[in-house]
């Protein structure tokens, strides 16, 4: 037991003593990097208000080292692959990387840490594909008026949150999460890996035109306040499309998000409507091929979806109402869907008006998307898309749970690890954790769950991370340790 991770430990306080060195000043100088790292001066107030706010709990200090040698024994091992766990295996971890899954019983290197799992099953780390990082816990009417330190304070509590509730890699199709993602990377701030995509790129009028009244029309080159915080993009034209894409990608976007039509948090941008032209798509396209990396594009219509696929795009957002043509197209043409099963209101958080009547069509959708994948064999990797609302973050793992209305267990938990990681390998030469994800292997990147229980017997212990979740590591370090 003296090898066995605990809270108390070196790993793990509660109490910020004398040796703590959260307030240490190498952390100091860290905080006053992030200001530098700042686009436009916004992440100010992150480093005044929310980092000192993540650095109150345990799980900084555990994000920001850790053993260098980590065995993890006593378990059964669910590898993101397999339809079923296997007993008896052990997995080392060195250096971030997963060197070694052992069923042979070995003795422990000399210098390891040793975790008994209690015959818990280790698993890797769960994968949203469609997560917001800034603007998943921030009520709209504060994106749009509030000062930009709380909306960042706002989303470093999120982040770690995000971590807690299992999910170490998400992919964030819209926000400006690129300083963010830095801070997370360099430990500054506890949270997942962040495959980022910078700016929604959008029509007037389409779904990520959030102007308010008073900005329309717009007066020349300015930008309004989503453009300025880096949230949206909008334009008109081929050539301020390819601009903004190109500026995405500067700034470090591992793959590009456009919009090809309206949404349902955008309350003035219908469902029906169709954005982009198939011409500026594949302008789009072929900017991401150049910079070898792809592009996905939010689309919930059969006639968005196919002029998306036509141009030539990788991947498909949403898709809840299209029909089964549009359907086979996607299996012909060998492109992604990625989707959310959104069953109810509490999936979508409060809406009203025309967005509540949208957030209806979604749900009436979902049953028929999951029978036309099946059908036509579709590659679908699953995502959140929590918007807007602190309240619904915790329902990311219930959405996931969903997905057992269509899949086994064990096909909920393959498509939330190795089958998302499959679609975050598009990233090709843009993607900012080069490592297998998602997978148990040697090799991998150590981003690993300890659940006590098995979810391939009963998946609905995945929604109760905060009592099932018993160990939490990403990139070979421990976030949470209970053992």
């Amino acid at each position: 037991m003296k090898h066995m991770l605990r809270l108390g430990s070196k790993y793990s306080h509660l109490v910020h003593d004398d040796g703590c060195r959260c307030f240490s000043p190498e952390l100091q100088k860290a905080s006053l990097r992030l200001e530098a790292l700042s686009r436009r001066g916004f992440l100010s107030g992150l480093g005044a208000a929310a980092v000192v706010g993540s650095l109150a709990g345990p799980s900084f200090a555990q994000t920001a080292a850790g053993p260098s040698k980590t065995l993890f024994r006593e378990l059964r091992l669910f590898d993101g692959k397999s339809g079923d766990v296997k007993s008896g295996a052990q997995v080392l971890v060195e250096n971030g990387r997963i060197t070694g899954v052992d069923m042979t019983n070995a003795p422990a290197p000399a210098d390891a840490v040793v975790v008994s799992c209690r015959n818990g099953v280790l698993m890797p780390g769960l994968i949203d594909a469609h997560w917001h990082a800034i603007f998943a816990a921030v009520p709209i009417n504060v994106l749009l008026n509030g000062d930009p330190g709380i909306i960042f304070a706002s989303s470093t509590a999120e982040a770690e949150r995000t971590l807690s509730r299992g999910f170490t890699t998400i992919r964030d199709l819209g926000g400006p999460s690129f300083s963010f993602k830095q801070a997370i990377d360099t430990g500054l701030i506890p949270g997942p890996r962040i495959y980022p995509s910078g700016a929604m790129i959008t029509t007037s009028g389409g779904h990520a035109d959030l102007r308010l009244p008073s900005e329309i029309p717009r007066d020349g080159g300015k930008l309004s306040k989503g453009e300025l915080l880096g949230g949206a993009a909008i334009v008109d034209g081929i050539a301020d499309l390819k601009m903004r894409i190109r500026e995405q990608l500067l700034q470090g976007a591992s793959q590009i998000k456009l919009v090809g039509g309206g949404g349902v948090s955008s309350p003035r941008s219908p469902l029906d409507i169709v954005t982009f032209s198939e011409e500026e798509l594949r302008a789009g396209v072929e900017v991401a091929q150049d910079w070898n990396t792809y592009v996905t594009v939010h689309a919930y219509t059969s006639r968005a979806i196919r002029r998306a696929l036509a141009a030539g795009v990788q991947s498909i957002e949403h898709a809840h109402l299209m029909d089964d043509e549009t359907a086979a197209m996607f299996a012909e043409k060998g492109a992604w869907l990625s989707t959310q099963p959104f069953l109810s209101m509490e999936d979508t958080g409060p809406l009203t008006g025309p967005s509540a009547d949208r957030a209806q069509q979604l749900f009436a959708g979902t049953p028929k998307i999951y029978g036309f994948v099946r059908k036509h064999g579709i590659k679908t990797a699953w995502g959140s898309d929590v918007l807007f609302s602190p309240a619904i973050g915790p329902r990311q793992n219930v959405i996931l749970t969903h997905l057992a209305n269509w899949y086994k267990n064990a096909e909920v938990l393959q498509m939330a690890t190795s089958g998302n990681a499959e679609l975050l390998s598009l990233s090709n030469l843009r993607n900012p954790y080069p490592g297998k994800l998602g997978v148990i292997e040697e090799g991998a990147l150590a981003d690993l769950l300890v659940v006590d229980g098995n979810p391939l017997d009963d998946i609905r212990l995945m929604e109760d991370p905060h009592k099932n979740f018993v160990v939490i590591m990403k990139d070979g370090r421990p976030h949470k340790n209970v053992l």
